[in-house]
């Protein structure tokens, strides 16, 4: 099946497509044990959850040959200027690709893409694009609590297959309880302001440091690649990553 998934798949700022850039070679200038994966993502993205899958599956196949990752999820905005409440999605699409026949191609060629991953998406049922600024502030509050990933898959599941708007509270303190989190303790979370600065300030950072496009998959820090890759493609950057960066610690006079 990974042979059938378009190479890539990111999401930017003007929108997504198909391309996305291959694995680059690590440059491991300070040691590190080549085993935190970093995801920079958007809650909005479709390519974010076709890549959550492939990812999924290169790990369940590393993890055969005795290679143990840990997950952690990172914000970026593709619409940072977004009105709080969020709009309609069909006029803003229409808008931002010049017309409605632009805007389902689009969409259709990332069903058939999130289909071959095991995933049914039903973009005409999502009424609204929302601001993911509270999305990303639960998603960090999952991370405090250890149930990040799941938090995240909660998130990326409300959105993609019920097409419920995860700029409402109420719905993201459902995507909270699904990932183990009690739902008043979200809401409380989510009323306030905690960790709003800190998730705009990381999606500006993240764009200064040249991410453009959403996947992107770092190793300990060093760039890895943009974009859904296939699951062997990414199984092979992330095994090649670790073995540089193991071997940079063992010898790092060399």
């Amino acid at each position: 099946m990974d042979d059938l998934t378009p190479v890539g798949g990111v999401c930017g700022p003007d929108g997504c497509d198909d391309l996305a850039s291959a694995p680059e070679a690590l440059n491991p200038v300070t040691l590190g044990a080549g085993t935190r994966i970093d995801i920079v993502s958007d809650a909005i993205c479709p390519w974010c959850y076709v890549g959550k899958r492939q990812m999924e599956r290169a790990l369940v196949s590393l993890n055969g040959e005795g290679l143990n990752f840990s997950i952690h999820w990172n914000p970026f905005q593709l619409n940072p200027d977004m009105a709080k409440e969020g709009v309609d999605r069909a006029a803003y699409r229409a808008w931002k690709f010049g017309s409605p026949e632009k805007a389902a191609a689009i969409d259709a060629r990332i069903v058939e893409a999130a289909a071959q991953v095991g995933l049914t998406f039903r973009p005409e049922r999502i009424k609204r694009t929302p601001n993911t600024i509270d999305a990303h502030r639960l998603i960090w509050f999952a991370g405090q609590q250890g149930v990040q990933d799941a938090a995240m898959e909660a998130v990326f599941q409300a959105y993609f297959i019920e097409a419920q708007d995860i700029g409402t509270h109420e719905v993201l303190a459902d995507c909270a309880a699904a990932a183990g989190i009690g739902r008043a303790e979200a809401l409380a979370f989510l009323s306030g302001d905690l960790a709003d600065q800190e998730m705009r300030a990381a999606t500006r950072a993240a764009r200064e440091a040249g991410v453009s496009g959403v996947p992107s998959f770092f190793l300990d820090g060093y760039t890895l690649f943009s974009g859904a890759m296939p699951a062997a493609t990414m199984a092979d950057a992330f095994r090649q990553g670790n073995k540089v960066l193991r071997e940079r610690a063992a010898n790092p006079e060399a």
